[in-house]
């Protein structure tokens, strides 16, 4: 193993890290690998399990995992791709169907590497995952894969992500985060018709974005969130709204997920901790915004994944109103590090790490390539996440900090581009 390899470092990424090209895992290790990863998730059961027992007025629906099928949109994204390899050693009778349109927003082949990794860690039981090629805003296709599949636990996740891309290309916010996300509420409608059980809980991502510039932190989920800077934000408290409209009319349990800057092995090269390694290892300047008077809230992908995988398993209760209508079994959370990090002393620590990991050289002029420029439009200084509700209700704790996994982040990049 890599002396960039730590313990902190959870299953998935030991996976990634250790065997690369997962071609080189010997079965006994494999299974091996299954019972110890199966053992720890019935310990994590039990301890979700255990605090929604202890307080009743959390008014959450437990749903054990076992015997589901979760459609999983957004399966070849960062944060999808863990979810489902996450997903994957939970039992032989449960089923992941992936959905994932593949566009070009960033290199094609960080994805298909990401699917490279699902494919093979479900090749021990080939049934419990079905990828489909195909796009939210396709409406025949998301109707046809309920139909098809009939999920209990929806998790949406595909989304046009970043908050630059949204000036730009505004079209595409319009087809993937809205007229998508509506293809997937009607479809979690239609899926109780002829009175059956259908979707169990529907968990989708929204964004921090949503609190634009607002200047109280920690950003809570009772501020107000009604002034976007960006497009994309714009879509994300739409979907919110939305989601709760759905949950209103037709008691579809939902949860919304409000993610903070997301790092970590294999993730998006348009996110800055990427986009700036790309620039040093060409010799390249790299743009420090608002002069480096920027903090964010950087959350390691395998925390994410745990807090998703926490909220999969207790949805809003049903609950009937005076009016005869549902009462919206509907919750939305921040899910983050809670703790921000300055952006120039994340760089400092990015620099040292990649220089750990020789994909630049022990002697390089990180200051001579660090340039700070103004705040960019859209962008917003601060990012920070109350996380209070979500430790209350789910007992999420963030592990990794940020040595730790930009550490990963090196060593995963120096074996994937061979620097």
């Amino acid at each position: 193993m890599n002396v960039w390899m730590m313990s902190k470092i959870k299953f998935i990424h030991a996976i990634y890290l250790e065997e690369i090209n997962f071609g080189k895992i010997e079965k006994g290790k494999m299974k091996k690998i299954n019972r110890d990863r199966k053992s720890e998730i019935k310990e994590q059961k039990g301890e979700i399990r255990k605090i929604m027992g202890e307080n009743k007025e959390k008014n959450k629906t437990i749903i054990p995992l076992s015997g589901k099928t979760v459609f999983v949109t957004g399966a070849a994204g960062f944060i999808g791709a863990n979810l489902v390899l996450r997903l994957l050693p939970q039992g032989e009778d449960i089923t992941v169907i992936g959905l994932d349109n593949m566009n070009d927003y960033y290199d094609v082949k960080l994805k298909e590497w990401r699917l490279e990794q699902i494919h093979k860690a479900a090749m021990s039981n080939p049934k419990a995952w079905k990828f489909i090629r195909g796009d939210i805003a396709d409406k025949e296709m998301v109707d046809d894969i309920f139909k098809t599949y009939h999920p209990e636990i929806v998790v949406n996740l595909a989304a046009q992500a970043g908050v630059r891309y949204s000036i730009t290309n505004p079209d595409a916010y319009m087809q993937s985060n809205l007229i998508g996300f509506y293809h997937i509420l009607e479809a979690c409608r239609h899926s109780y018709d002829n009175e059956k059980t259908g979707v169990e809980h529907l968990v989708y991502a929204s964004s921090s974005s949503v609190y634009g510039v607002n200047e109280k932190v920690p950003f809570s989920t009772e501020d107000k969130v009604d002034n976007p800077v960006s497009l994309y934000a714009a879509t994300k408290k739409s979907n919110e709204l939305m989601a709760h409209a759905y949950a209103k009319l037709y008691n579809i349990p939902s949860t919304g997920l409000r993610f903070f800057t997301v790092y970590g092995p294999a993730g998006r090269p348009d996110m800055a901790y990427f986009g700036f390694t790309d620039k040093l290892r060409s010799g390249e300047d790299i743009q420090i915004y608002n002069f480096g008077n920027c903090k964010r809230d950087f959350t390691f992908v395998d925390d994410i994944v745990e807090g998703v995988m926490r909220v999969m398993q207790g949805a809003p209760v049903k609950k009937t109103g005076a009016d005869g209508l549902p009462l919206p079994p509907y919750a939305v959370y921040n899910i983050g590090g809670g703790h921000p990090e300055n952006l120039l002393d994340f760089v400092q620590i990015l620099s040292e790490e990649l220089i750990l990991a020789e994909v630049l050289p022990a002697d390089y002029d990180f200051e001579a390539h660090k340039k700070l420029v103004p705040m960019q439009p859209g962008d917003v200084p601060v990012t920070y996440a109350d996380t209070a509700e979500l430790e209350k209700d789910f007992g999420y704790h963030p592990t990794t900090d940020l040595r730790t996994g930009l550490r990963a982040f090196a060593g995963w990049y120096k074996e994937f581009y061979g620097t």
